[in-house]
């Protein structure tokens, strides 16, 4: 891909980042529509390579996050990313609202059902980053859903939760799972024409919530949590990558070479077989034959 280093887009604690100073849009990688098909596709191989090579490992896990705004396009570029990927190895889980049984446990399990195993990859669609951001710009739903002790809800109970999720995903980490986190940053400008859009397109309006259009009367709420959520949890081993995501097109020629570099990192190969074992494959072998002959 040219003109792209996945380092830039790369926050991991090291300095403060602002929202404000965050870009929505970039100039294409791509000068025609042939040569973008082109390049995606390439990406979407690379990462179905990889993710083969995960699976007969199956030494490591992969959780790929991704967090955004109402119309930020998780849902087509998860589509467009994964697409060549065997759906063997790899799972897709959208969290909703709460449950009444998940909300009678702590905000964190209902994500550790969803786990990885070994060997495979796991996308979140939004995840217990909800938590400091739905609830952080709504905190009443503290009382009144989750029904946390009124003791435990203190000033800073947000700064509680950054450092639950930072020793949750450094405990992932330590056991040989890989966190990958995708903030998809659309403009509200965007946001709006992509609502207006899911409204007026009949293949799309089964999306559409009144609850959207409500929300993003807090727009600059989220923002700041958004921000806040960046800054807090963001380190060295667990990165944000903040995406800029009002060009479609961009934003997964984006997400699928930061996937690759991520999986590259893990040096995957395909298992090594013993002697014994090689000795075994090729009697198989003299088996397939002496069976053709029959």
């Amino acid at each position: 891909m040219k003109k792209f280093n996945p380092e830039e887009l790369r926050e991991d604690g090291k300095k403060k980042f602002s929202m404000n100073k965050a870009k929505t849009k970039v100039k294409d990688f791509y000068d025609s529509e042939e040569e973008y098909l082109e390049m995606l596709a390439e990406l979407q191989d690379d990462l179905d390579d990889l993710q083969t090579k995960l699976y007969a490992n199956s030494k490591y896990g992969v959780l790929v996050i991704f967090q955004a705004m109402d119309a930020a396009g998780k849902d087509g570029t998860m589509k467009a990313v994964f697409k060549n990927v065997n759906p063997l190895g790899m799972k897709f889980y959208s969290f909703k609202r709460p449950t009444a049984k998940e909300l009678n446990h702590d905000y964190l399990w209902r994500c550790f059902k969803q786990l990885p195993e070994r060997g495979s990859l796991q996308v979140f669609n939004r995840s217990y980053y909800e938590e400091v951001l739905v609830v952080k710009v709504h905190p009443d739903i503290l009382h009144t859903q989750q029904r946390i002790p009124d003791e435990l809800i203190r000033e800073d109970v947000w700064k509680d939760r950054y450092e639950d999720i930072k020793n949750f995903e450094k405990y992932l980490s330590n056991n040989g799972i890989k966190v990958i986190k995708f903030f998809l940053n659309v403009s509200k400008k965007e946001q709006s024409e992509r609502l207006i859009e899911r409204i007026e397109d009949i293949s799309k309006n089964w999306k559409f919530e009144e609850g959207d259009i409500k929300e993003r009367e807090f727009w600059d709420d989220y923002m700041k949590a958004y921000e806040d959520m960046i800054n807090e949890t963001a380190t060295k081993r667990n990165p944000w990558y903040v995406i800029p995501a009002d060009d479609k097109k961009n934003m997964r020629l984006m997400v699928a070479r930061i996937m690759v570099e991520n999986l590259k990192e893990l040096n995957l190969e395909y298992p090594e077989s013993s002697e014994e074992r090689r000795a075994q494959l090729e009697g198989m072998i003299s088996t397939i034959h002496g069976q053709n002959k029959k």
